[in-house]
């Protein structure tokens, strides 16, 4: 696996500037309310996950500076790599239907509210969020109750307690919650809270249950990441395995 991925500074398509600034432009805590507010409880619409992952073939994420190919290629390297390597089914499972979510894709969400590094709203932006200058617009950043460091929590309160960006993560994690165990439900919920996993940020925040799981996000965090290649795998090939693996874990339809 290679390491020369998510280099912001160098890499980066210019699209993924411009997705940025409007992500951390708009993602507020009353945007996010709102959005909790429309989608929770679950009232979409009834669907499997094949339905959904034929959904990832016509998204591209606009906020990866790695790979420009649909995401279900994406899910299919991630799983592949975890299965190559002799990881746990349940594992692998997680890393076929983790960004599933991006399905709101679908019902006309813009990827600025899809896709992207997730981060909590409500108390302040730390500086290492990805380019943690865009915030300077955000209304958020100087509004007297979230501008400051621990903002509407309390410390210690627990990363359930605090309202993150709203996005494919946090959606997923509601649509799979009464199917999966905790340390898979913790990789969906927060594989893309890069500040938090990788970064160190938030701590402050976080209990010692959110600690334990984020052992599981970090080790996961290394094939969602180092997977991503431009060869595209034979899906129809690999279809029966994940027919498989998904019945095993899944119901034929889930609430969306």
């Amino acid at each position: 696996m290679t390491t020369s991925h998510r280099d912001f500074d160098h890499l980066a398509r210019p699209r993924v500037r411009d997705f940025y600034a409007l992500n951390h432009t708009r993602q507020t805590y009353a945007f996010v309310s709102s959005k909790r507010r429309e989608y929770l409880p679950l009232r979409r619409r009834r669907m499997g996950i094949w339905q959904a992952l034929e959904a990832l073939g016509q998204i591209v994420d606009d906020s990866d500076p790695d790979l420009d190919l649909p995401q279900i290629d994406h899910a299919l390297q991630t799983a592949e790599a975890l299965r190559a390597d002799g990881r746990p089914r349940w594992l692998v499972l997680t890393g076929f239907v983790h960004d599933l979510g991006k399905v709101l894709c679908l019902f006309g969400e813009p990827q600025w509210a899809v896709v992207g590094d997730t981060f909590p709203v409500g108390c302040a932006f730390s500086q290492r969020i990805v380019f943690p200058e865009l915030f300077a617009d955000n209304p958020d950043s100087t509004h007297a109750d979230y501008a400051s460091e621990v903002g509407v929590y309390t410390p210690g309160c627990g990363l359930d307690r605090v309202r993150m960006s709203w996005g494919h993560d946090e959606y997923l994690y509601h649509v799979l919650q009464d199917h999966l165990s905790d340390e898979a439900l913790a990789i969906i919920r927060y594989h893309s809270f890069y500040a938090g996993h990788r970064e160190g940020a938030y701590d402050f925040l976080m209990n010692d249950d959110d600690r334990k799981l984020f052992e599981h996000v970090r080790d996961f965090n290394r094939y969602d990441l180092y997977s991503k290649s431009s060869e595209r795998p034979d899906f129809a090939s690999l279809r029966p395995y994940y027919e498989d693996l998904v019945a095993d874990f899944l119901p034929d339809r889930l609430q969306w």
